[in-house]
C-alpha cells in the first residue's frame, strides 16, 4: 500500500511484524508505538536488534516518559515523537531515518566488498596481508614466513591488486574499516 508517496506496511501486533520482517533491500524505517498490546515498543526494539535488523526506529508515544525515551535512544532509536505529531514533523523524521538507513546500507555494502576481496586472497597472500598491515617490512615478513624478500614483494603486489588499492596507506585503511587493525 502506498501512503503519502511511501510504500507502507502495517502490522496489528509486534509479533506480526516479527513473523513478517521486511527485507532491508531498500532504505526503510519503522514507526513503532511505545505502548502496544503484547510486546511493547522497547521490547520490540530489543528483539529486532537481536535479529540483526538495521532499520531505523521512530518511536511514537502519547506521553513523554523520560526513562523510556532515554532507554530507547540509548538502544539506538532514531527519533522519539510525542503524539499528536504534525505531518511535516513526521515526514521530516521519516526522511531523516531513510537517509540514515541508506547511508548505513551503502557503508555495509562497501565493507562487505572489502571482506569479499580479503576472502579471495590465497592463504599465503593473507599471511602477507596480515604482516604488511601491521607494519612489517618485506624483509621482516620474509624472515617470519621463511621465504625471500623478493617472494614477499610479489605476494604483496598481488595483494594490492586483489584489494584494489594503490598504496600501503589505502590497504591499512581498508583493514581498519573492517576492524582487522585498530
Amino acid at each position: 500500500m502506498t501512503h503519502a508517496g511511501y510504500e507502507v506496511a502495517t502490522y496489528a501486533t509486534a509479533q506480526q511484524l516479527l513473523d513478517n520482517l521486511p527485507t532491508e533491500t531498500e532504505a526503510s524505517c519503522l514507526l513503532i508505538d511505545v505502548r502496544m498490546p503484547g510486546l511493547d515498543g522497547p521490547a520490540l526494539q530489543q528483539r529486532l536488534g537481536e535479529l540483526g535488523s538495521t532499520m531505523p526506529i521512530i518511536f511514537l508515544t502519547g506521553r513523554a516518559d523520560t526513562p523510556v525515551v532515554v532507554k530507547a535512544m540509548k538502544a539506538g532509536a532514531h527519533d522519539f515523537l510525542i503524539k499528536p505529531v504534525a505531518s511535516d514533523e513526521l515526514f521530516r523524521a521519516i526522511e531523516k531515518a531513510l537517509r540514515h538507513h541508506q547511508v548505513s546500507r551503502d557503508q555495509e555494502s562497501r565493507l562487505s566488498g572489502i571482506r569479499d576481496r580479503i576472502a579471495k586472497l590465497t592463504p599465503r597472500e593473507r599471511q602477507v596481508f596480515d604482516l604488511v598491515i601491521r607494519g612489517k617490512t618485506s624483509k621482516q615478513a620474509a624472515r617470519e614466513l621463511g621465504t625471500t624478500e623478493r617472494t614477499i614483494k610479489a605476494h604483496r603486489q598481488r595483494v594490492m591488486e586483489k584489494m584494489q588499492v594503490r598504496s600501503l596507506a589505502e590497504l591499512v585503511s581498508l583493514a581498519e574499516r573492517i576492524g582487522i587493525v585498530g
